[in-house]
């Protein structure tokens, strides 16, 4: 039976025979492999091919989560989210890109940044990794607001208590998969090692290598 740090994802690759590119979007693109089988029996793999996100729980001394509540096309819902955005630069390093999103979706800076949670979102269907970094110590940035455009341009933005985010998720009221995972991630450190005890903002991210 294993057992704690025995309990890690581990890399592997199989035989990709042959692969195609069927779309390619603005953003991402949808990657068709004919991948083969241990069994030896070549099968088709189709998912969608994405650069990477990072998501940022930024969250004030009052136990609160600064969350925004956007328009997702492709579920048909408003979801409350983490600030988060694209890895749009290939190997961009995802602290920047984070500190980016949380000033340009939210005008907020952080002194003291954190990687809380990485995870891969839908790893049936896509190669998307996501890091979720851990920033506190807030205020307002300075200069001028970020202006934003499309469904950002209809955001909500609030601060809400963690345990109330939490029992959001729990009763299945909240859905969105960076938020899901970052305000349970940050409710299990602070009951176990602190907050404090959690990865430097510039841990490796073998998902995703970037250069410090």
């Amino acid at each position: 039976m294993a057992m704690g740090n025995d309990i890690e994802d581990t890399p592997e690759s199989w035989e990709v025979v042959a692969s195609r590119t069927p779309f390619q979007g603005a953003k991402t693109a949808v990657r068709s492999d004919q991948v083969r089988m241990p069994d030896r029996m070549v099968v088709r793999r189709d998912y969608q091919a994405h650069p990477g996100s990072v998501c940022v729980l930024a969250l004030d001394e009052d136990q609160r989560v600064l969350v925004l509540k956007q328009f997702r096309h492709p579920v048909r819902h408003r979801l409350w989210e983490l600030p988060a955005g694209l890895l749009d630069v290939a190997g961009e390093n995802p602290l920047y890109a984070a500190r980016r999103e949380l000033y340009e979706e939210a005008h907020v800076k952080a002194e003291q940044w954190h990687v809380l949670a990485d995870f891969f979102s839908s790893p049936g269907g896509s190669d998307e990794a996501v890091r979720i970094f851990l920033a506190r110590n807030l205020a307002e940035a300075e200069g001028e607001r970020f202006e934003v455009s499309d469904e950002e341009a209809d955001m909500e933005v609030a601060r809400v208590p963690l345990a109330d985010l939490v029992a959001g998720v729990l009763a299945g009221r909240l859905g969105n998969p960076g938020l899901v995972t970052g305000v349970l991630a940050v409710t299990a450190a602070l009951a176990g090692d602190g907050l404090d005890g959690l990865r430097p903002a510039l841990a490796p991210w073998p998902a995703r290598p970037y250069e410090a």
